[in-house]
């Protein structure tokens, strides 16, 4: 749709976009909406590297993956949404504006989900987004009469995993769900929740572009290292602020700058476009496992703010716990962006002796934190990561050298 005819036009009837369509690239409005996530990100990492510094890293953790799930769940459905269908008219516009909005309300419940298990608000914002998905696919139906049932399938689905949300709530603020039970009922909506797109695109897939996909979750990537990044500056803020610089904080923020361009420069090493192109029923591994992929980095965020802290107050979190709230997400990081890449890519550009033994060292590494201290540890997985990056161009660098094409 050229740009003078949209954002102008109040309504615009849907119709799947070409799955070849030339130049798809993200557009401002996605930009923008992707700035909304920048702040629930932020407040669910933050709230993790606060669970963390305390010592409560464990009970912490499931919350945290709790909420980045609704989280990321919710930004996908709309990427995937937008690369089949965006219009851009007014309507379009407007009921992106209602997703934005719940996801603010979701930023605002999180402290309260981490620390009183109070998901009112969490749940409250997760409704408004998805009010607004099934408002577009019901359009989608309306409009695309070849793809109705898909996307009434689509607004049925979702309609009624999220009335088993707001089940899981009700129950839970009576007290008829008892706790022992609050992790498998959010299981098994998590189950139903992936289930829905493979139910629904069993009628007729959806037109989703291979290669505004893969932009889409390239851009992701980029917000959550610079979420990183802020909560490197978070912590070293705090630090300067109460004793000021030292070593060991040098060391850290320098080695945590290090290892978030490493983990960049690995994850972009091979652009998942064509393989999307050429593997379209690949797609579902591909997305989902970006799951642990987001969430990894997230919590890699959380660790670096708590590594960074620890080097100007007394935490109760030990040597170990820290650095293995750097190691663990790096190597999750690490192993799926592999596992990912290898189920679209002919020829996968990581090779697997290369990432395990590199995986392997960088989770063995904090067991040497009593002696050598936090900064050598998160000096040492980044300058592992770094070899990871040699260890893998350097066979493109030969091909190419020979005159041969990259693998």
């Amino acid at each position: 749709m050229p740009a003078a005819s949209t954002g102008r036009r109040i309504r615009i009837r849907m119709s799947a976009r070409a799955i070849d369509e030339p130049h798809r690239v993200a557009s401002q409005l996605e930009l923008l909406f992707d700035l909304t996530f920048v702040v629930a990100i932020a407040a669910v990492t933050a709230q993790f590297a606060h669970d963390s510094a305390e010592g409560h890293g464990l009970a912490g953790l499931v919350p945290f993956l709790q909420v980045f799930f609704a989280i990321w769940w919710a930004w996908m459905n709309f990427t995937w949404f937008a690369s089949a269908y965006d219009t851009d008219d007014v309507v379009y516009r407007l009921l992106t504006m209602v997703q934005m909005g719940g996801v603010l309300v979701l930023a605002a419940g999180v402290p309260a989900a981490a620390d009183h298990s109070d998901y009112r608000a969490v749940t409250f914002g997760y409704l408004i987004m998805r009010i607004g998905l099934v408002a577009q696919w019901l359009r989608a139906g309306a409009d695309d009469a070849a793809s109705r049932r898909t996307a009434l399938r689509y607004a049925a689905g979702i309609t009624f995993v999220q009335a088993g949300w707001v089940l899981r709530l009700v129950v839970s603020e009576t007290g008829a769900l008892p706790p022992s039970a609050q992790v498998p009922f959010f299981a098994a909506l998590y189950v139903l929740e992936l289930a829905v797109p493979r139910w629904a695109e069993r009628t007729r897939p959806t037109n989703w572009h291979p290669h505004h996909i893969a932009e889409r979750y390239g851009l992701f990537t980029i917000i959550l290292l610079g979420e990183s990044v802020l909560a490197t500056s978070r912590g070293v803020e705090g630090v300067l602020g109460a004793a000021g610089a030292g070593s060991p904080l040098v060391v850290i923020a320098v080695s945590g700058l290090v290892l978030l361009f490493a983990l960049w420069w690995l994850y972009f090493l091979a652009p998942a476009g064509d393989g999307l192109s050429d593997r379209r029923h690949r797609s579902y591994l591909w997305g989902y496992g970006h799951y642990g992929i987001f969430a990894a980095l997230a919590a890699l965020g959380a660790g670096l703010e708590v590594a960074v802290e620890q080097t100007g107050h007394d935490i109760d979190a030990s040597p170990l716990a820290i650095c293995y709230a750097v190691a663990i997400p790096v190597g999750v990081f690490l192993m799926l962006v592999w596992m990912v890449n290898a189920s679209l890519l002919a020829k996968p550009v990581m090779r697997p002796a290369v990432i395990l033994g590199c995986v392997t060292v960088i989770l063995l590494l904090p067991l040497a934190a009593p002696q050598l201290g936090v900064a050598a540890v998160v000096a040492a997985i980044a300058a592992s990561c770094v070899l990871l990056v040699i260890l893998t161009i350097a066979p493109w660098t030969r091909r190419l050298q020979d005159g041969c094409p990259k693998p």
